[in-house]
């Protein structure tokens, strides 16, 4: 038997379960495990079909011949959608990416960044913060769910490459997660560069970056129900 985890609109799919059990006695791989999906969940199982649910295996995203094993995490992602207060000197890179409950300070977070070098001569900053409108419906606040483990590796990553692939001295990014009211602070990235061009570049690919790979699903509470977005524009 294997578990699979559901996370944002699959859970209502199924029934709002947050994982289901399969049995892959008659087939290891990622697709035998689909087949049993559609046969026990067709609506999800269509969606894994046309690719707008992807699944991963041990916090990678699997294809239909990726293998499956005894004890591995396996879940099944929608669409994405995608601190302390106290200036510290020494920032330790953990610090860097972070995916968390509590409200961030955008002066502490900056001051994070600043104080990694003194070559810093431009930083850019997005801030992203909750809407009371979205696709034309009133919204009266968000949640967000996350995959733990999986979310702050994608996050890593996006990080390590903006360090490898722009011109650019540090980067911070931090998503929170949970329930987060109207006008509240959701994401930040901070970018610090000798010069602000680059610095400018790299902000807005990490934020593009973010939305396209990192398993963070967005519900919206609005008057006629609860909505899980699956795009972020």
């Amino acid at each position: 038997m294997v578990t699979v985890r559901l996370f944002g609109m699959t859970k209502s799919l199924a029934g709002n379960q947050s994982a289901l059990s399969f049995d892959l006695r008659n087939g290891r791989r990622v697709k035998d495990l689909v087949e049993q999906v559609h046969a026990g969940y067709p609506m999800i199982g269509e969606l894994i079909h046309k690719k707008k649910i992807l699944v991963s295996v041990n916090h990678e995203i699997a294809h239909e011949d990726t293998e499956v094993r005894d004890g591995d995490e396996i879940a099944l992602l929608p669409p994405f959608a995608g601190g302390s207060p106290m200036e510290q000197t020494l920032v330790d890179d953990s610090q860097l990416v972070r995916v968390q409950r509590e409200d961030f300070s955008l002066d502490a977070e900056i001051s994070r960044v600043r104080s990694r070098s003194k070559r810093i001569g431009g930083i850019a900053t997005f801030l992203g913060t909750a809407r009371d409108r979205s696709r034309g419906r009133d919204v009266d606040g968000i949640t967000f769910e996350h995959y733990e483990g999986m979310a702050q590796k994608k996050l890593r990553e996006i990080r390590e490459r903006a360090l490898k692939e722009f011109d650019v001295i540090e980067v911070l990014i931090l998503h929170r997660y949970g329930e987060i009211g109207i006008g509240e602070n959701i994401v930040l990235i901070v970018v610090g560069a000798e010069h602000r061009a680059e610095a400018f570049r790299a902000c807005k690919w990490a934020i593009d970056e973010l939305k396209q790979i990192t398993p963070i699903w967005k519900l919206e509470h609005t008057p006629e129900g609860e909505v899980w977005v699956e795009e972020h524009p």
